[in-house]
């Protein structure tokens, strides 16, 4: 089972950056599709980027897209993302995940395993 364990979120002002890690302990991290999602407050968690098991290959929402970077090391079993143009709708609380099934999902019920979350504050 692998286990994953969020960090680097926090408060930053409106057009800065930020970058989460996701580290997943377990040997197997490279069978995952990994992905992030967020969920505001009153809200449903969203997707926000997925990644395939060898790295190349990546999806994201489109309100995303050009500002936000997923990438991920399976020798040190991290999924990153970077984050720059921050904009005060990005405050959310982030999830990392991770899929068994091929391809890159982006259905919250594709995803096998979850962290606790890492909280992400824009100011503006």
């Amino acid at each position: 089972q692998v286990q994953p364990v969020e960090s680097g979120g926090g408060l930053v002002q409106a057009g800065g950056s930020l970058r989460l890690s996701c580290a997943a302990s377990g040997r197997t991290f490279a069978n995952y599709a990994m992905g992030w999602f967020r969920q505001a407050p009153g809200k449903e968690r969203e997707f926000v980027a997925a990644i395939g098991r060898s790295g190349s290959v990546t999806r994201y929402k489109d309100s995303v897209k050009g500002r936000f970077t997923i990438s991920r090391d399976n020798g040190e079993n991290t999924v990153y993302l970077r984050m720059n143009s921050l904009k005060p709708e990005d405050t959310a609380v982030y999830y990392c995940a991770g899929s068994g099934r091929w391809g890159i999902p982006i259905a919250k019920s594709d995803y096998d395993f979850w962290g606790q979350g890492a909280q992400v504050t824009v100011s503006s």
